[in-house]
């Protein structure tokens, strides 16, 4: 391996949306930086009901409206 390509490795602390914090170690910012997300396993609908609350959002429909309900083999007929 060479010498000195490699990102710096170390402890940072992320934020969670809801204030909780935990350490771990990234190549993100430098050592102690802290990292607040925007996004994040408790507020986004990908792991908040997943295709629920697309459903629930007419987002399916109005794919299927576009591009016909290929998922069931029926593609094009509408």
């Amino acid at each position: 391996m060479q010498a000195d390509i490699h990102p710096d490795y170390h402890e940072i602390t992320v934020v969670m949306t809801d204030g909780t914090k935990y350490k771990t170690h990234s190549t993100w910012g430098k050592e102690g930086d802290v990292l607040k997300l925007d996004v994040d396993p408790l507020t986004h609908p990908a792991w908040q009901g997943g295709t629920g609350k697309v459903i629930e959002k007419g987002q399916l429909d109005k794919f299927e409206s576009r591009y016909g309900s290929f998922l069931s083999g029926d593609a094009g007929e509408k």
